[in-house]
């Protein structure tokens, strides 16, 4: 029998999850350096790295790979933080998560596969170029 987790924790872990979707990064780096996992993730296994990248904070994306941020960490539904970047657009996060290490064949579907479905040519050569 598992025990209900501490309602403490879940507020702060809920606070650092929304750092991220809101790229403050100062606030959010500071809780990593006290000691924050830089590869936390939520009930549905987004990671830091995964939530400031969908919401476009390539400042935060780079400040976490920095820390020991996986950039290739995958979430419960197979999707990389380089593939929803892709999805969204996102051209800076894309560079950061690419310098970070990101593989664009990771993931299902991949950032390669989602850069082909939404006729993303010029991400192709960018991967192409990693």
């Amino acid at each position: 029998m598992s025990e209900a987790p501490d309602p403490e924790v879940v507020e702060l872990a809920t606070k650092i999850f929304d750092l991220a979707r809101r790229g403050q990064t100062e606030a959010l780096v500071s809780y990593v350096d006290a000691g924050v996992p830089a590869n936390l993730t939520n009930d549905r296994g987004d990671s830091l790295v995964m939530l400031a990248a969908y919401h476009g904070h390539a400042e935060a994306v780079q400040a976490l790979l920095a820390r020991g941020a996986a950039a290739d960490e995958v979430n419960d539904r197979g999707q990389t933080p380089l593939a929803g970047a892709v999805f969204k657009g996102e051209t800076e996060v894309i560079k950061a998560l690419l310098e970070g290490g990101a593989d664009p064949a990771a993931g299902t579907p991949s950032a390669i596969d989602t850069a082909r479905m939404f006729g993303k040519a010029e991400l192709l050569e960018l991967f192409g170029a990693h």
